[in-house]
């Protein structure tokens, strides 16, 4: 058993531990299940970053939304705890078709303005949302000079990259459309952060919220391979997706998860943002 854990649970908790294991999928910090004394059992992640934001995220879907997530059981800077959920992620058709149904509901959820009560994280990675009238503005500067501004100052992009994204940037109004309205997003919906039984999901995990436009996440849907046609020919039967998405903007939106991973990995990221750049002309 893992002491720290389980005494700093059952302090949180206020109940008896009984064993806990450790579980896949801490890129920012450790994940284990934990089972408790009365039978039931609950995840408690520790890590670097602030965990509170994600309690508040997972808060916020569950109350704002019917997307399945995990309860927070409770949560701060250094420990999170939520319940337990069963499932797997090995997701066949049956499971892509309801995560597009789930998805379209949530996107659903409206709001005045793009961004989000307060920033919020991607992986260790902060995201700001200041509330902002343009969603192509909010792309532009809150999401693609952003951690373009990060990746150039680690040295891990290069000023000539830098530089070609910064004239795409300007050019977002000819390649990008404005919503109807803002949309509340998971954020962050690939293979290991979905999970599924029987043919439907059972939890949408590690969300990445904000208020968007639904097309980012559809974008990293796709560009994640997490769930491939069945998923976008339902969400197109249950919410529409419109004309040049998967010709042009899916590749616009890429633009923001590659350069996050180039800021937080680099290795073979650089050249998939370049060759990105040079698929939309630039």
């Amino acid at each position: 058993m893992e002491g720290t854990i389980a005494d700093a649970v059952a302090r949180a908790l206020e109940c008896d531990v009984v064993d806990t294991t450790a579980l896949e999928g801490g890129q920012i910090g450790t994940v284990h299940r934990v089972d408790l004394a009365d039978g039931s059992s609950v995840v408690a992640k520790t890590g670097e970053t602030p965990l509170e934001v994600e309690a508040c995220m997972l808060e916020t879907l569950a109350t704002e939304s019917e997307l399945p997530v995990p309860a927070v059981c409770d949560g701060d800077d250094d420990l999170l705890v939520i319940e337990y959920v069963p499932g797997t992620t090995d997701h066949s058709p049956a499971v892509a078709r309801d995560a597009a149904d789930h998805l379209a509901r949530l996107h659903g959820n409206g709001a005045d303005a793009f961004g989000f009560e307060r920033d919020t994280l991607t992986g260790p990675v902060r995201q700001p949302n200041p509330w902002t009238d343009s969603w192509i503005e909010f792309y532009r500067e809150q999401r693609l000079a952003h951690v373009a501004g990060l990746a150039l100052e680690s040295g891990s992009l290069s000023p000539s990259l830098a530089k070609r994204l910064g004239t795409l940037a300007t050019d977002l109004e000819e390649l990008l459309s404005e919503p109807a309205a803002p949309a509340l997003i998971h954020g962050d919906v690939w293979t290991t952060n979905v999970l599924s039984r029987n043919g439907e999901v059972t939890a949408f995990l590690d969300p990445a919220t904000y208020y968007a436009h639904p097309e980012v996440e559809l974008a990293y849907v796709d560009w994640t391979g997490t769930f491939g046609e069945p998923f976008f020919t339902r969400y197109r039967e249950r919410r529409g997706i419109e004309a040049g998405f998967f010709e042009r903007r899916r590749h616009v939106y890429r633009l923001y998860p590659l350069l996050v991973h180039v800021h937080l990995f680099g290795g073979r990221y650089p050249g998939r943002l370049e060759a990105t750049l040079e698929r939309l002309g630039y």
